[in-house]
């Protein structure tokens, strides 16, 4: 079968589904979830000092969002996949709102952090179902390539604009918006949801479920996150990490042995992994997301502590990356027709990687134009043919009472390596800075840290083109193997 053939062949999404509708909650849900790990940054200086933050009090903001959305992925895809996905978009929304309600009002840290947690949640039970959701509207052909293009677009966009986004809010209307600007959003998408979303079949029991792997999984990833986030404060040789990372690998490879020996229905199946669609796609998201999460970061910094941006024109100056996104998104969709995903995935790898290799060439007496715009362009359109494709694939082939956890199973994969990566190469840029603190050690440890991240692109396309499926029909086969 050619990638034409498999174009021809769409099947018709379910009965009842209006699938405009579902897209657009989709692009909804996922613009705020993307939204909402970016948008909180810029006003963090402002949140210390109203709530009374202390310097590590402060990354708890960030942190408590990380840890029960990355802790709670898997789970929350499995219990889509048991319960519906209609039903957990609409109970995440609530959560997500609530929260985000809640947060804007509150008066002292525990407040704030508790409301991120809770959004965190909300989210673990969005991001899943949400993917899953499109999967199923979207069987295959061009309308699948279309859906997925506007669902990156969004995704992207989501993270780009958080910047922006956040730096306005909270220059001129005050931090609590950075929390009350998601409260519209979710009304819009229940409404949406609500409307467009084909409504729940009756649950079908696939056997008991298997608490003791939800446990195992949900305690190892969020150690494992743990972890990872808290080297700002414990370096990575410290007893502390070294301890913490040691147990989330005990947890996560006695999570593998259980789900490999249970009689229970798993929490994910194994065999999924033999899928090279799902395997592939999750390598290289995993690599993509440290990547990416790096270089959001170095730039930020770079912008304000080298080029002295204020963070409201940081924000504008992220504006060409989210276009280049989105120019990408189009693109992918365009080449998506003729070309196989793994292709646009590889060339789109390739942009991003050398986008990120130009950005190593910051100098500490640059400007925008010359040291950020163009690579902002490159890298971004890279981005953007990346992220259809990657998702596409990494659901593709799969049985569709299980498009929940190869759903979750991918977002966890991008949350663990943006975790790492921002980890693991915001470590190597500060010991190339040193202790000097001067614009040139700082442009260094910028510079060298969006290297690495090219290198790491680079390998993650290698290994796409080695493990991912040539056709259709090899995907196909692996997931119903």
């Amino acid at each position: 079968m050619t990638h034409t053939d498999s174009l021809r062949e769409t099947p018709a999404p379910e009965a009842g589904a209006r699938p405009g509708l579902t897209l657009a909650a989709v692009a909804v849900v996922q613009f705020m979830v993307s939204l909402d790990l970016s948008v909180v940054n810029v006003g963090l200086p402002q949140i210390r000092t109203d709530l009374g933050f202390s310097e590590v009090g402060l990354t708890w903001v960030i942190h408590a969002y990380a840890l029960t959305f990355g802790g709670l992925l898997l789970l929350g895809g499995k219990i889509a996949d048991l319960f519906g996905r209609k039903r957990m978009v609409l109970i995440g929304l609530t959560v997500f709102g609530i929260a985000s309600l809640l947060g804007g009002f509150s008066t002292e840290p525990g407040h704030l952090v508790a409301a991120r947690a809770g959004q965190g949640i909300g989210a673990a039970a969005l991001a899943p179902a949400a993917l899953a959701l499109l999967t199923a509207t979207f069987p295959s052909g061009r309308e699948r390539v279309k859906a997925f293009g506007v669902w990156s677009a969004v995704n992207a966009a989501g993270a780009a604009f958080g910047v922006l986004i956040g730096g306005l809010l909270t220059e001129y209307a005050g931090w609590e918006w950075v929390m009350f600007v998601n409260v519209p959003m979710v009304i819009v998408a229940v409404t949406l949801a609500w409307r467009g979303i084909v409504a729940d079949g009756p649950r079908t029991q696939r056997g008991r479920p298997d608490v003791l792997g939800a446990i195992l999984a949900t305690a190892g990833m969020t150690l494992l996150v743990f972890g990872v986030v808290r080297t700002d404060r414990y370096p990575w040789t410290s007893s502390t990490t070294l301890l913490t990372l040691a147990a989330a690998v005990v947890l996560l490879v006695v999570f593998l042995f259980v789900e490999k020996s249970t009689s229970r229905d798993p929490l994910i199946r194994l065999s999924l992994f033999r899928n090279r669609s799902v395997a592939g796609a999750n390598l290289f998201v995993l690599l993509l997301g440290g990547a990416m999460a790096s270089a959001f970061f170095f730039i930020s910094l770079y912008l304000q502590r080298v080029l002295g941006s204020s963070p409201a024109k940081s924000g504008v100056e992220f504006l060409p990356f989210a276009f280049g996104v989105v120019l990408g998104s189009v693109l992918a969709i365009k080449l998506g027709g003729t070309l196989a995903p793994r292709m646009v995935l590889a060339i789109g790898g390739l942009l991003t990687g050398v986008g990120f290799a130009f950005f190593s060439l910051f100098t500490a007496d640059g400007s925008f134009a010359v040291d950020v715009l163009g690579p902002s362009l490159i890298a971004s359109i890279g981005i953007g043919l990346c992220l259809a494709p990657m998702a596409s694939l990494g659901t593709s082939g799969v049985e569709e009472h299980e498009a929940g956890s190869a759903s979750a199973l991918l977002n966890s994969s991008r949350q663990i390596g943006a975790a790492l990566g921002l980890a693991a190469l915001g470590t190597v840029a500060n010991a190339r800075t040193g202790d000097s603190g001067t614009m040139e050690a700082l442009t260094d440890g910028y510079a060298l840290g969006m290297l690495i991240g090219a290198v790491i692109v680079a390998v993650g396309v290698l290994i796409a083109l080695a493990v991912l499926p040539r056709t259709s029909r090899d995907t196909e086969a692996a997931g119903h193997h």
